[in-house]
Formats: C-alpha cells, sequence, structure tokens
C-alpha cells in the first residue's frame, strides 16, 4: 500500500483497533532527536551544545538507531562532524532533513503506538508551540512528515472533531494503562491553554481512546522555571509497571518544595490500573541553578530510557552521584549514564525533553 495512503489520519481511534502506547523501557527500534540549529533557544550558550547532543547520541546509538532531524546538507555535514569527533559510530545514524523551528523533538513529534501484531502506528496530536512561542509551524508538521515516510498508519487524536494539543513531555506512561500527568499543564484555564474548554474527563478520553490509558493519575503543579507550565517529566516518571520516581525538595524555604510535597499527598492516595498501590522512590532535586537571573528546571527526571543505557541530566552537583545511584538500582538491566547538563538546561529542558523512543514493533504471539 501506498506510504501516503498508509499516513492518512485513521477513522477508528487507535486503542479499538489493538493499539496502545508503550511504557519508555519497552524494546525501541530507534530515538528521534532534531540536531541543534535554533541558537534563540541558548542565547549566548550555543557554542557546547552540539557536543552534548554528540554525547547524548554516542550513549543511545549504542543499543539503537538515531534518527536526527537536520535542515539542510550543510546541517547534516555539520551534525556528522561532531558526531565523528564523538566517537559515535555514524552507521547507527539516520539522518532526514525535516525541517523544524526548534529542537524538542520530544514535544512537537508524534505518539509512536503498538499494536501487538507487528502494525505501525502514531496518534498525531496538535503541537501550539506549548502555546507560549510563535515558532512552531514547521514542528507540528513533524508527526505527518514522520509517517508518512515510515509508511505508518496515523491517527489524528480528536475530540467532537477538534485536534486535541499534547506534547510528549505532558504524560508518562506505564505501557499498562496508567498514565501520569498535572493539572496545571492540562487543565490551568487561564495560563498557555492548550484545548480551551476541554474538562478533566475529555482529557481522560482521549487518553483512553488514543494512548489505550484506563488510568489517570492528576498531580497539581510542576517545577519553578518550566516554561511548559508544568510538564510532568521534570517531576514523576514511571520506572516499572508499578513503580514511579517522585522528585522530592528537602529545603522548607525552596519554592519547589510545597507543590512536590502536594505531589507526594496525592500519590500516596492513588491506585494503578490494576487497583495497586503506586510505589514511589523520592529523587532528589539539585540545588537551585540560574544563569543571567532566571532560574531553570533543572531535574534529574528529565532522564530518558534507551535500550543500552539511562541517560540522566547532571548539574556539577553533590546530588548528582546520589540521583544517579538511585536510578541505577532501578534500572539494573542497563547502565545509568551521566550527561552534563548545565549548558543544556539554560535552553529550559534537558534530555528527555529533546529525544522521542520510536517503539520496535511487536510481533503476535
Amino acid at each position: 500500500m501506498d506510504a501516503k495512503a498508509l499516513a492518512r489520519p485513521g477513522r477508528k481511534a487507535p486503542a479499538a483497533a489493538g493499539y496502545r502506547l508503550p511504557a519508555e523501557w519497552e524494546p525501541h527500534e530507534a530515538t528521534w532527536i532534531g540536531w541543534p540549529h535554533n541558537k534563540s533557544d541558548w542565547p549566548g550558550k550555543f557554542g557546547p551544545i552540539p557536543w552534548v547532543y554528540g554525547e547524548i547520541a554516542r550513549a543511545i546509538a549504542a543499543g539503537e538507531t538515531v534518527r536526527a532531524l537536520v535542515e539542510s546538507k550543510a546541517h547534516e555535514a555539520s551534525a556528522r562532524r561532531v558526531l565523528s569527533r564523538a566517537g559515535v559510530d555514524l552507521v547507527r545514524i539516520e539522518f532526514f532533513r525535516f525541517p523544524t523551528d526548534r529542537g524538542w523533538t520530544r514535544d512537537s513529534g508524534p505518539a509512536f503506538l503498538v499494536d501487538g501484531v507487528g502494525r505501525g502506528a502514531i496518534a498525531r496530536f496538535g503541537f501550539s508551540g506549548w502555546s507560549r512561542y510563535d515558532d512552531f509551524r514547521k514542528d507540528a508538521k513533524l508527526p505527518d512528515r514522520i509517517a508518512r515516510t515510515l509508511g505508518f498508519r496515523a491517527f489524528r487524536a480528536a475530540l467532537s472533531d477538534r485536534q486535541v494539543v499534547l506534547e510528549g513531555g505532558a504524560i508518562d506512561v506505564n505501557g499498562q494503562g496508567s498514565l501520569v500527568t498535572t493539572e496545571e499543564c492540562l487543565l490551568d484555564p487561564n495560563v498557555q491553554v492548550r484545548n480551551p474548554g476541554m474538562a478533566r474527563r475529555d482529557y481522560e478520553r482521549v487518553f483512553r481512546d488514543f494512548l489505550g490509558v484506563s488510568n489517570v493519575l492528576w498531580l497539581s503543579r510542576g517545577i519553578a522555571g518550566d516554561d511548559t507550565h508544568g510538564h510532568v517529566d521534570d517531576i514523576c516518571r514511571f520506572v516499572g509497571p508499578r513503580t514511579v520516581v517522585l522528585c522530592h525538595e528537602e529545603n522548607p524555604a525552596d519554592e519547589n518544595h510545597r507543590p512536590l510535597e502536594e505531589n507526594r499527598e496525592r500519590l500516596e492516595g492513588m491506585r494503578l490500573e490494576n487497583g495497586a498501590k503506586v510505589e514511589v522512590v523520592f529523587l532528589p532535586m539539585p540545588s537551585p541553578l540560574f544563569f543571567d537571573g532566571r532560574r531553570l528546571p533543572a531535574s534529574y527526571a528529565n532522564f530518558y530510557v534507551a535500550n543500552a543505557a539511562v541517560l540522566v541530566p547532571t548539574f556539577n552537583d553533590l546530588k548528582d552521584r546520589v540521583a544517579l545511584g538511585i536510578l541505577a538500582e532501578l534500572f539494573r538491566d542497563r547502565a545509568v549514564v551521566g550527561i552534563h547538563a548545565v549548558d543544556l538546561v539554560w535552553g529550559l529542558g534537558t534530555i528527555h525533553c529533546l529525544t522521542l523512543q520510536q517503539p520496535r514493533k511487536e510481533t503476535p504471539s
């Protein structure tokens, strides 16, 4: 069948067709990244950023293909030079000349689905630049471009014929039917409103129909400095079917202390899709990090689970080693690798924000 035909929006909701959004630790075919090019994301600090991407790509390529989005032939050549000098096996890198506005692929890319019988599909959510920035129209085309290239079926995520806007960093799943998100990001009626008029039950219906999610864990707020207004991938992440890591700020005078304590209190009373209690492991917060007078959203929870490694942002902080040790105990089947992210976080995001997993297609059992 023609790839363009395969990528046309599906009329049947993906969950009804047997699809689900898998957990990040399930096997990947590839990881997508957008090679950095927008210097306004890191004003005055862009120079080291491609080299940080090189380190990230090297760790990921040890276990899977890296699919890098580039702007042009010259941009690809520049990326190749950095990757080669960083010791990356270029056989494991595939380049796609898809123009983008910015490099936060987690939020603008598609939600890759699996169905148990080896078919590829995506849930095609809308993207509005976090309802904050004007430069997003190229990024908004990414899901369709990727679906056409891969020959994947594309399900247009909509409610009452209106496409639903959702960034990948706003949610996290255990692959078994549970999803965690925040009210601040999705339900605030006044700030960075992605879907005006959508209520909690509307989101839960969309998550059920398009991601195969039957159980939603609603946390309260995200962390200070986060320009997404509450992305959950900076505060709480699934690390197993029954277990989450939750950021904890021990200093009661820090502005993150109360919101994170409220999230802890909520999780203590929550249940998973099977009725089991959520197992919570606390992850420390690094000391507050500022640049040019602005607090940055530095968080160890913005890690990425690749096939061969768990990549964790580090911040030249005494708690770096503690966070790496906690995650090493939770992910004993792969290496836990620290990635220096002091420069990276000036872009207001780190490793999870710039990566997007493409799961391996499931084969019939």
